[in-house]
């Protein structure tokens, strides 16, 4: 878990392309051979209203190619995840900072809407939802916010890498509009962690641009939390 609190070093990962070549092979709509064509076996893996009416056309997933179908379902993923973990330290309510209790509350929310949105898209096609084992981090307050630190910065280096991969414009318009909400959970949190903080990794934002990661990088790293549970 050091790996996960002290920062992800996503661009490190996979360096022989093995992972890579497996997620590039993803076209599925099943959760296991989703998961399993990602590289990572039997694991499960891993952003109101009127947002769920960002993709009017394309209630039916069978509009949507089947690579966007695996970009929204690893999006999927990496949502049912962020959302079952803030669900999670809602409601244990071992939170006491009013600024982080706040923090928790709304992106639960936003999260569990994410969920709800990219299902809506999905349809039958959408991937199961996995299990989870957060290992005591949503129970102590500041193992939460390093965590929620981890994950917001992780989701957004996961859509910005995707940007790239989208052939449909109403996908891409669906995952722009919740790109910008990860990254401003993603300063929230920081400068609730750090308030006030000066270095790179205090800053909410440490520099004028960004970079995004591969699906295989991201998959890789999720599963290496250890947060999936078998299925």
């Amino acid at each position: 878990m050091s790996e996960l609190h002290g920062g992800l070093p996503l661009s490190k990962i996979d360096k022989d392309g093995a992972v890579a070549e497996a997620a590039a092979k993803v076209a599925t709509d099943t959760r296991s051979g989703f998961l399993r064509k990602a590289g990572i076996g039997g694991v499960a893996v891993i952003g109101g209203t009127a947002f769920l009416g960002a993709l009017p056309a394309l209630a039916d997933a069978a509009a949507i190619p089947a690579s966007d179908i695996a970009i929204l379902n690893f999006a999927l993923t990496l949502e049912y995840l962020e959302s079952a973990f803030y669900a999670e330290a809602v409601a244990g309510g071992a939170l006491s900072d009013p600024d982080t209790v706040r923090f928790a509350s709304v992106v639960s929310q936003h999260e569990a809407d994410h969920v709800a949105f990219l299902k809506s898209v999905l349809g039958s096609k959408a991937v199961a939802t996995p299990t989870f084992d957060f290992q005591g981090t949503t129970a102590d307050e500041g193992m939460f916010q390093a965590t929620a630190d981890a994950l917001e910065n992780t989701g957004v280096h996961a859509y910005l890498g995707q940007v790239p991969n989208i052939k449909t414009p109403a996908v891409l318009l669906g995952a722009g509009r919740i790109l910008p909400i990860e990254a401003r959970h993603a300063a929230w949190i920081r400068d609730i962690r750090f308030a006030g903080g000066t270095t790179v990794e205090q800053t909410p934002a440490p520099g004028a641009f960004e970079d995004g990661f591969t699906m295989a990088a991201i998959l890789a790293t999720v599963k290496a939390t250890g947060f999936i549970t078998p299925a």
